[in-house]
């Protein structure tokens, strides 16, 4: 350990690890005395050069940081009478010139650890960026806007995000102690906290069925699955019922057949006139680039309603898919079948535990309606007169 002329002080050791980090950040300027009244580490006549303060904005942390000791009974803020007057803990000030009060953030190196709000090159604002339970500081550029803002969420998050999600960004405001979505226009200007919502599901119509945000989906429901699959009958019945349904309210049908060449077409009991797709496939999910492409041409799809075999593969992966892009799906359970009863039923019980509705063909043609004075209710009353066959769903497994 150095002694006499050649030891230095505390307050030089700190001195020279302020000047250090104001001089990679450029942010601030700062003030350091030493009980003497001279800056700490400076002998009389010495001239230090120090960082040039940036642009001054109300409600930022814009300049003086200063190290000192706090004496006995010292309030916090309050700077003591005499210089040397007492020896507390080393302290803190970051003072806002131009409001003159404490500003919330600033950005400094004390005992090891990270003062939130540092490392923003100059000219740039610190954002805190919020995902999920993550929260990541980080900076934009004064006056960035919403693109941006996205722009930054996707470099911080991008592994985590479904890009088929529909988000919104919502910024943290102190008048209400709660996020609110951004404004339209927004700017960020000063220090701030931003999250990321991710919109799966409108929780207003969460399970609501309309005819305008809806599309059935009929997945293979091919001849050479007739002797196969439980209850094939019984489902090609209803599948014809939800689809005479579809017709009535002039919903949109998509239709897929599974490696058509080697399982056939799709049965002859199924009147496919009118639909909007017939599309072969090898994938079992029914989510192909060219059904995508047909979701996208239909404005306002928020619902699909699904059915066809089998329960445990296409149904299943299609449900999954679709609930991962933010589209709510009702599975008919009369209308899907599998070829054993076992593969039928867990699957339908995974698929409900995982939030996606299964329901029944007059439960999704009653909900399309929804009123005896809707103009269709008729022609839908008639489809349903006759109960739909039970298929097997309240036999034991």
């Amino acid at each position: 350990m150095k002694s006499g002329a050649q030891a230095e002080s505390l307050d030089d050791i700190i001195v020279k690890g302020i000047e250090m980090c104001a001089s990679q950040s450029g942010l601030v300027d700062l003030s350091v005395r030493a009980p003497s009244g001279r800056p700490a580490g400076l002998r009389a006549g010495q001239q230090v050069t120090r960082p040039a303060y940036p642009p001054c904005t109300p409600g930022t942390a814009s300049a003086v940081e200063t190290p000192r000791r706090r004496g006995p009974g010292e309030r916090e803020g309050k700077t003591p009478a005499q210089p040397n007057a007492g020896r507390g803990r080393a302290d803190w000030e970051v003072v806002t010139i131009r409001e003159g009060r404490r500003a919330p953030h600033g950005e400094l190196r004390m005992a090891g650890r990270r003062v939130p709000g540092a490392g923003a090159p100059s000219g740039a604002v610190p954002v805190l960026f919020c995902f999920s339970v993550f929260a990541r500081p980080s900076s934009v550029p004064h006056g960035a806007g919403y693109e941006l803002l996205i722009q930054k969420f996707l470099s911080l998050y991008g592994d985590q995000l479904d890009m088929h999600r529909k988000f919104v960004v919502q910024l943290f405001a102190e008048e209400w102690g709660q996020y609110v979505d951004l404004p339209k226009g927004f700017a960020v200007s000063e220090r701030c906290k931003l999250r990321l919502v991710p919109l799966q599901i409108q929780l207003t119509t969460l399970g609501n069925l309309t005819p305008s945000s809806t599309v059935f989906f009929c997945c293979d429901m091919q001849e050479r699955f007739r002797p196969a699959i439980k209850y094939f009958g019984d489902i090609i019945s209803v599948g014809q019922r939800l689809l005479q349904g579809a017709r009535i309210l002039g919903i949109p049908v998509i239709v897929t057949e599974q490696y058509p060449k080697g399982l056939g077409s799709t049965v002859q009991e199924i009147d496919l006139t009118g639909v909007k797709l017939v599309l072969p496939k090898s994938k079992f999910s029914m989510v192909l680039p060219e059904v995508e492409a047909a979701l996208a041409e239909i404005p306002g799809v928020r619902s699909v309603v699904l059915f066809g075999v089998e329960t445990h593969v296409c149904i299943q992966q299609t449900a999954l898919e679709l609930v991962g892009r933010g589209i709510e799906v009702h599975i008919v359970a009369d209308a899907t079948s599998s070829r054993s009863m076992m593969d039928r039923m867990f699957a339908l019980e995974r698929l409900a535990r995982t939030g996606i509705i299964v329901t029944t063909s007059e439960a999704v043609l009653l909900q399309l309606v929804a009123d005896k004075d809707h103009p269709k209710f008729k022609e839908i009353q008639n489809l349903i007169k006759a109960s739909a066959p039970e298929s097997g769903l309240l036999s034991k497994v």
